[in-house]
């Protein structure tokens, strides 16, 4: 079992390109509202899992919306759990060794993948995709599983911007979380991790 250890925020470098800022900021409000213990008790509680890579560098694998909400709620640091040590790789061979454990996902606000390099160095540059909040929702609401598959809500959120258009996301987000909760549930869905309709 990993060790909890505790780092700066500011040292931890995501492994994805996007975020749900709506959910960011609900997480955000969560911790604003928590006194300064809490607040640690809470990040103690939710650590991110991690690797750790070339010179060192903390990679967190997962909770990328709390990171970013800690951060933006200026949380100094946060805690996390070492899945693995690929110090010792050279860049190539570590976003290889990334890739093949799915704990690299370098897609946009578009579900369209790009170089790691793209990947940005902190936890505040991570940019909005409309589509993860609305996916989140969806899970809260009863619409699917939280599962540990790799990266399942990228899919979902991917399905969602396939079938729920932008407009109706940025101009009503209820209403296409009801739309969403009736297409998760479909047929349609069915071959996604977490389903389950029917």
């Amino acid at each position: 079992m990993s060790k909890l250890q505790e780092a700066s925020l500011r040292d931890l470098h995501p492994t994805q390109l996007t975020v749900g800022m709506i959910v960011v900021q609900d997480k955000k409000k969560h911790l604003e509202a928590l006194s300064p213990a809490d607040r640690q008790n809470f990040m103690k509680a939710h650590p991110m899992p991690a690797v750790i890579g070339p010179n060192g560098t903390l990679y967190i694998t997962d909770h990328h919306h709390l990171g970013r909400a800690a951060f933006d709620a200026k949380t100094t640091s946060g805690f996390f759990l070492v899945e693995a040590d690929l110090a010792k790789c050279t860049p190539e061979a570590f976003w290889k060794e990334m890739n093949e454990n799915q704990w690299v996902h370098p897609l946009d606000e578009n579900g369209v993948r790009h170089y790691y390099a793209a990947i940005p160095d902190r936890l505040n540059k991570l940019v909005d995709d409309v589509y993860r909040s609305l996916a989140g929702y969806i899970r809260d609401a009863g619409g699917f599983e939280k599962t540990p598959t790799a990266f399942a809500e990228f899919i979902w959120a991917d399905f969602f911007r396939r079938n729920i258009p932008i407009e109706t996301v940025h101009s009503d987000f209820q209403t296409a979380v009801r739309a969403g909760l009736s297409l998760a549930r479909s047929k349609w869905a069915k071959n996604i991790p977490g389903f389950i309709g029917k």
